[in-house]
């Protein structure tokens, strides 16, 4: 499934149209520099000038004590207090707009900033709580990240793709509306890598987005500056999104919760594609990264109470269902070790070994997986990105005839690359997907587990621009059975999680991806984060368990 992407049957990039973009390119990064306001700004003599650097902790160093108390606040937590007048949305706002732009300065995880109007947004929704000792919502004062590519009416909205730069969004995503009705406050806009198809960050507009853990490595993608800013504990919550690991990677890589519903529960439209917009043999969803399973929850309710489905006829009806939390002796788990194609790296079995051995003596019934059809079926799902052969993404970046960066290069190749699919193959892996997808609940029922927990990667978050494998997240993509993305609290250690230089790779992805953990001091304290997946539909016993599962795993 690896290929190098080191050529590309048909190249869009055009060295003298993209120069006529490079002003334009220059006004928007001046205009998001212009938008940092100096009152926020870190000291200069607190950003690292080298990789490599833990950064979660600089902002605390400037920060009064109560905006680290504002901004340490799950987001359900901080609703109540704004709800019972302890703080008003402009405290609030201010405290969060100052970890944010900070957060931005030590990651590089905006593509735009607009405090002033989050700020007009707050004092506006306190005059309305002064007025009427009420809130607007249940999202009254939160402020909330978004991830670029969903439509924002009046804003520039590109996805990453230089030709749409000038791209004015005349309306608003339905998702980002829900939350605004709700009274969620907006006022940053995050990265995401060229193309929107990389679990990765880089784009020939604003650049590769850093880890805040370890600023060496990669915040994953493609809802980079999501991880990176929820990790900055720079908003209350944010919104990405997910067609191959794209909120799960930069949650975990990020050490955050991350949600990858069922499909067509949230509404997803209008917002820049990755390229094939039609394709529905793997569906994109949106979800939230946040800092709890409770902020989850809270994200999902807001939404699904709005009944989505009266106006986009592509949501499903089903609400959001209230279900008890359960008790660890009713919880039952299978784990999966290796999936048969890349074993993880030792911090990711010393994660899982470690979770196995809490969750036992908890009483959760914990079982092994033995995986089955990973291969075909992660292929089916690359398969179905390229499937118009890959004329969506290549259109769009004609639109500028920009470089085509290291990591499209690969997506564009994987699967059927610039081959596409006829009919009757798109139909047979479709055929494969529901065919895998019964028997794999064939199996849980089998085992009698209810969850399966895995890595969300075969290893912690790699250095920029190297991540191929995406298998332990898009066979769940095209599976549709929803996830939740959760830090374990264990931490990648060069002490104890030496390369295991004796194992001999299976095939070439694993080839690749064990010599990226050669050298585990590069990696040093890069999250250890894990992956819960739940039966389809059954999104709301998934957060549940899922909250009670973590605190298992950290007690």
């Amino acid at each position: 499934m690896t290929i190098d992407g080191a050529g590309l049957k048909v190249d869009p990039q055009d060295i003298k149209l993209f120069e006529k973009f490079i002003p334009k390119i220059e006004k928007y990064r001046q205009a998001l520099n212009d938008n940092i306001l100096d009152d926020y700004k870190l000291p200069e003599d607190l950003i690292p000038q080298s990789l490599g650097f833990d950064v979660t902790k600089i902002p605390e160093k400037v920060l009064t004590k109560s905006e680290i108390e504002i901004t340490e606040l799950k987001a359900i937590d901080l609703a109540d207090k704004i709800a019972s007048g302890e703080y008003s949305s402009v405290e609030v706002f201010k405290a969060y707009a100052k970890r944010a732009t900070m957060a931005h300065q030590l990651t590089n995880c905006a593509m735009e900033i607009f405090i002033d109007e989050g700020l007009k947004r707050a004092e506006e929704l306190d005059e309305i709580f002064k007025k009427t000792n009420k809130t607007v919502g249940p999202l009254h004062g939160i402020p909330v990240s978004l991830k670029e590519h969903y439509d924002y009416k009046g804003k520039i909205t590109h996805g990453g793709y230089v030709g749409l730069i000038d791209n004015v969004s005349t309306e608003t995503n339905q998702c980002v509306q829900i939350l605004y009705d709700a009274g969620a406050v907006f006022y940053i806009r995050t990265t995401e890598p060229q193309m929107l198809m990389h679990l990765d960050s880089n784009n020939n507009i604003t650049g590769l987005t850093k880890n805040p853990h370890n600023t060496n490595l990669t915040p994953g993608g493609s809802s980079s500056g999501e991880g990176a800013i929820t990790a900055m504990k720079g908003s209350a919550f944010g919104l990405g999104s997910d067609i191959g690991g794209s909120i799960r990677a930069p949650a975990g890589f990020c050490g955050v919760w991350g949600l990858r519903p069922s499909q067509k529960r949230i509404p997803m439209f209008p917002m820049v594609p990755s390229g094939n917009k039609t394709q529905e043999n793997v569906v994109v969803v949106l979800g939230p990264l946040a800092r709890s399973a409770q902020d989850l929850e809270l994200f999902m309710k807001v939404q699904l109470s709005s009944k989505p489905w009266e106006t986009d006829a592509t949501v499903i009806p089903l609400p959001w269902r209230e279900v008890k939390t359960p008790t660890p002796k009713e919880l039952k788990v299978a784990i999966i070790y290796d999936d048969g194609v890349v074993k993880p790296t030792p911090p990711i079995i010393r994660g899982l070994k470690h979770s196995a051995k809490k969750l036992k003596q908890a009483g959760v019934k914990v079982v092994e997986w033995e995986s089955f059809n990973v291969k075909e079926v992660v292929e089916a799902c690359y398969n179905g990105y390229n499937a118009d052969g890959n004329a969506g993404q290549l259109s769009l970046l004609k639109l500028s005839g920009e470089p085509v960066v290291k990591l499209s290069k690969w997506q564009l190749n994987v699967g059927c690359g610039f081959d596409g699919q006829s009919v009757s193959e798109y139909q047979s892996n479709a055929g494969l997907r529901d065919s895998t997808r019964t028997a794999y609940l064939k199996k849980m029922n089998e085992l009698d587990v209810d969850f399966i927990l895995c890595p969300l990667y075969s290893s912690v978050a790699p250095v920029h621009e190297t991540v191929h494998y995406w298998g332990y997240t898009s066979l769940w993509n095209i599976l549709d059975f929803p996830n939740v993305v959760f830090p374990t609290g264990l931490k990648c250690d060069p002490e104890l999680d030496k390369p295991d230089t004796e194992y001999v790779p299976r095939n070439e992805d694993e080839e690749y991806e064990y010599k990226l953990y050669d050298d585990a001091t590069v990696f040093t304290g890069a999250p250890i984060s894990l992956q819960l997946t739940g039966k389809r539909w059954f999104d709301e016993e998934l957060v549940k368990a899922s909250q009670v599962i973590e605190e298992i795993i950290r007690a």
